[in-house]
């Protein structure tokens, strides 16, 4: 029986991780399967692989036949790098013990090379992080410094606006005052002329007849 190492697809729409199994090669793609031997997220970054590596060697040593993306999964994982060590112990290139710390030290660098990744991811992620929060504390002054301006302009309308009142007003009590005091002034002409005109109509007195003396006789 041929077969397959390849992901069966799990998650929901928009967030889909995979399991690794082992199936027959003429079985659906999501269908039946022989043995899970791991997952595989996609959605971290770097992305997470959880493998059950002494089964998958077996797999790959009874020659089962992964997809193009298991195949990358099992080399990332170090599945080829081991199944080529015991090729070269097979042959007599070197003993197990030798192959074990070859393949110890090649687990090693790409351990630290993946740390140095993350590192990486990580070192940049801050730095967006900062370059984003500098972006926003800079639209925010600009927000900040629009309002306050905005603020400046309504308060020294709303200043010119009470001064130009308060002359109204003043201006307005001036107006009214002066024509107070002229109609006031107006009325005491008034009264004056009248009372001159009271006066030349009054009758004026007859002088009293002087009585004469009594002629004394001779």
């Amino acid at each position: 029986m041929a077969t397959r190492i390849r992901l069966q697809r799990r998650g929901r729409k928009g967030y889909a991780f995979y399991s690794i199994v082992i199936a027959d090669a003429r079985a659906p793609r999501d269908g039946r399967f022989i043995e899970k031997i791991g997952t595989y997220n996609p959605n971290t970054n770097p992305a997470a692989v959880d493998l059950n590596f002494e089964r998958a060697l077996h797999w790959v040593l009874v020659g089962a036949q992964p997809t193009d993306t298991v195949r990358n999964l099992l080399s990332r994982e170090g599945v080829y790098m081991k199944k080529h060590l015991l090729g070269g112990v097979a042959k007599g290139a070197f003993n197990e013990a030798e192959a074990e710390t070859k393949f110890e030290a090649w687990k090693n660098d790409k351990q630290n090379g993946l740390k140095a990744l993350k590192d990486k991811i990580d070192a940049d992620k801050k730095a967006a992080a900062k370059v984003r929060l500098e972006a926003e504390k800079k639209v925010n002054e600009e927000i900040a410094a629009k309002v306050a301006e905005k603020k400046a302009a309504e308060a020294a309308t709303k200043a010119a606006e009470e001064a130009a009142t308060k002359a109204a007003e003043e201006a307005a009590t001036k107006v009214a005052e002066a024509e107070e005091a002229k109609a006031e002034e107006a009325k005491v002409a008034e009264e004056a002329q009248a009372t001159e005109e009271t006066t030349a109509t009054l009758p004026t007195e007859e002088a009293a007849p002087v009585e004469e003396a009594p002629k004394t006789e001779a």
